[in-house]
């Protein structure tokens, strides 16, 4: 039966993504902890609005898509003290809280990382210095679409992948929030309705469109992989398709009883339609 097999968190949009042994899903579909921070450009530090919700476009800030060496930092986020830490082969670039103190020196350093970086000259376009650590470190609100998901795909799917390419392909480039096993390849692109893990009831939505961000070996932030090209070529895909996102579940039938999330293991069961 189809099961949770890992499971991530991103704190800061972009970077580093955690492992953990389980998720607790907020009231409005988002993960805890998950994209509470992002480094954002001078011009680009208060959100648009999209269909009248708060919108952050990834382009907008760092992100994997354009800024792949990201992908080489080492990143920790501690709740409890809203403090981050950054490392860069076993060398720690910064390590602050979110005060205003704080959040200088860690977009400082970042800055500096970035400017030494092969994508030095994109950050030195007119309106994206200074960066800015915008968020409150509590509140999830930097993914890429307006309303709060959580993103899962197949393993079964990176491994039919990764046969296409002649190399193994690891989760952590898709940045999903949930990993399954013993589905079969691209099953999850079939799913309507109600889809389950474990006791958390969500909505199919739509399937995802991946961008350049999956080309960045997650461990060195080389592109190394042509996986846009390889999933419309090898798969006959219209779109580079990996992976679903899933929305807050459908009301009670008596409308009574509002939809709370809840809290997803390591292990779970999950069932589909």
């Amino acid at each position: 039966m189809p099961h949770v097999v890992s499971l991530y968190r991103h704190p800061i949009k972009g970077f580093t993504a955690e492992s953990v042994d389980e998720l607790a899903v907020q009231p409005d579909g988002r993960i805890a902890g998950d994209r509470v921070l992002a480094f954002r450009f001078a011009d680009a530090t208060a959100p648009e609005d999209r269909d009248g919700l708060d919108y952050w476009p990834k382009a907008k800030g760092l992100s994997l898509q354009d800024f792949a060496t990201l992908a080489s930092l080492r990143t920790r986020y501690d709740d409890q003290e809203r403090r981050v830490r950054i490392e860069h082969a076993g060398s720690v670039l910064v390590e602050a809280g979110l005060d205003d103190d704080g959040r200088t020196q860690l977009a400082a350093a970042v800055t500096e990382f970035v400017l030494a970086s092969a994508e030095g000259r994109r950050i030195q376009r007119p309106g994206r210095l200074p960066l800015v650590l915008v968020g409150d470190g509590v509140t999830s609100r930097f993914q890429d679409r307006p309303r709060g998901y959580v993103s899962v795909h197949s393993s079964g799917s990176v491994s039919a992948l990764g046969e296409a390419l002649g190399t193994d392909v690891d989760d952590r480039r898709f940045r999903s929030n949930i990993v399954i096993d013993d589905a079969a390849a691209w099953s999850e692109l079939d799913w309507t309705g109600e889809v389950t893990v474990g006791d958390v009831s969500f909505d199919a939505a739509g399937p995802i469109v991946r961008c350049l961000a999956t080309h960045a070996n997650p461990d060195t932030g080389v592109r190394d992989a042509k996986v846009l090209t390889t999933l419309t070529a090898a798969f006959s895909q219209a779109e580079p398709t990996l992976g679903r996102l899933l929305l807050p579940g459908s009301a009670s039938a008596d409308e009574q009883t509002p939809w709370t999330g809840g809290t997803i293991r390591l292990g779970d069961a999950v069932t589909a339609h």
